[in-house]
């Protein structure tokens, strides 16, 4: 693709895959006339230019596509009922508060029916336009076991008749929080080196701000993500961490408007697990220095964090802030109690307090078992470091 028809497949590719679907009820139909409209784009914009709307263009050209194939289907089986679909009675108001074919759709991939593997596959290949190529690549999967799950799920779809429809307000905050979950998944997935995944979770994330401007947790989600991606440019595809980072090449755009999302969460007053994490990078952000991070706020924000949603990582977290409030003994003595001896996270917090508290073979022994359970390679690789320095000294 030229990089101007790039830029419209990216912006465009989810919205006109909705459009479809929702025209002719047909995942599979819809992924292909679309596809086919790109690339009939692809030969005739150089010559004839972009159109004035591209998006409609692309839509219209699919719609086409698909009604030519579906009388083709119809006169060759005589199925008439499909026939008829090519002129489809308007359909009835929604009941639920937001009316847009690319929110149905997102509901519709993140369908509690699907398992979760299935749930990111298809937001990633309908949404985002990925291929499954790519998918797999980012998820570290053979290309045939992707396949496979997205045809799947979309199988599911189809026979369990899950409908293409953004959930009533009833049932909209259980639904909502599988969306969000599995925009997050995408996000922490691209975090440690996968910029492409993480692009693609922070533009879904917009997606879901622009569709869903009232809802909180989903400016949360977007917040926590821009804070979080404002600190790659100091990682440089490793994990360095937060007070060891340079943070004069934070990225100060994103941290602006992740901090003005948090503000506006603030002033809703409805608090949820994503804007309280938020909250916690916002205060990050705004210190100069690691030594002037507020962690008595951090260690409040966790707090807040544990009422709403209790769980023993946060709990983790929340020893780190401590340990920088009332020493590392104080801390340990917190995670000593916490049911994560399966966690390597567990065992890479243990480590650096035990260091700091000149331990030093009780956190080599820890950073041995950090190192048995991790599996990403940056984190490995931090770890590694961190135990060789240490044995140095003993």
């Amino acid at each position: 693709m030229t990089p101007g028809i790039e830029e419209v497949f990216r912006a465009e590719y989810g919205r006109a895959v909705a459009v479809l679907v929702r025209a002719f009820g047909d995942i599979d139909l819809a992924e292909e006339v679309v596809q086919d409209a790109f690339a009939e784009a692809v030969i005739r914009w150089p010559e004839t230019g972009t159109p004035p709307s591209p998006a409609g263009w692309i839509i219209t050209t699919a719609r086409n596509r698909a009604i030519d194939r579906v009388r083709r289907e119809a006169q060759r089986d005589a199925k008439q009922a499909e026939a008829a679909r090519l002129q489809p009675e308007p359909e009835p108001e929604e009941g639920g508060p937001v009316d847009d074919d690319r929110l149905r759709l997102i509901f519709t991939c993140c369908h509690p029916a699907l398992a979760e593997p299935a749930r990111v596959a298809l937001t990633l290949k309908l949404l985002g336009g990925l291929t499954t190529a790519e998918i797999a690549a980012a998820f570290l999967v053979p290309e045939p076991t992707m396949a496979q799950r997205l045809v799947r799920a979309k199988g599911k779809i189809r026979d369990a008749h899950i409908p293409y429809r953004v959930p009533g307000d009833a049932d909209l905050p259980d639904r909502l929080s599988s969306v969000l979950a599995v925009v997050y998944l995408i996000f922490t997935e691209g975090h440690l080196g996968r910029v492409e995944l993480s692009a693609e979770a922070i533009r879904l994330g917009r997606l879901l701000a622009e569709l869903m401007p009232d809802e909180p947790e989903v400016l949360g989600l977007l917040a926590l993500m821009l804070l979080t991606e404002a600190r790659r440019p100091a990682r440089a595809d490793r994990l360095v961490p937060l007070p060891d980072q340079d943070r004069r090449l934070w990225n100060a755009e994103l941290i602006a408007e992740g901090q003005d999302l948090v503000r506006r969460c603030l002033r809703r007053n409805r608090p949820g697990a994503y804007q309280i994490q938020a909250a916690i990078n916002a205060v990050h952000s705004d210190a100069r220095t690691a030594d002037q991070t507020d962690w008595w706020q951090i260690v409040q924000l966790y707090d807040q964090l544990l009422a709403i949603a209790p769980s023993p990582v946060a709990e983790l977290h929340r020893a780190v802030a401590v340990a920088e409030i009332d020493g590392p003994r104080v801390a340990l003595s917190i995670i000593d109690s916490l049911p994560l001896s399966s966690h390597y996270l567990w065992y890479a917090v243990r480590a650096e307090l035990l260091r700091r508290l000149d331990r030093k073979r009780d956190a080599l022994s820890a950073y041995d078992m950090a190192l048995n359970l991790v599996t990403q390679p940056s984190e490995r690789a931090f770890l590694s470091g961190r135990r060789a320095e240490l044995a140095v000294d003993v």
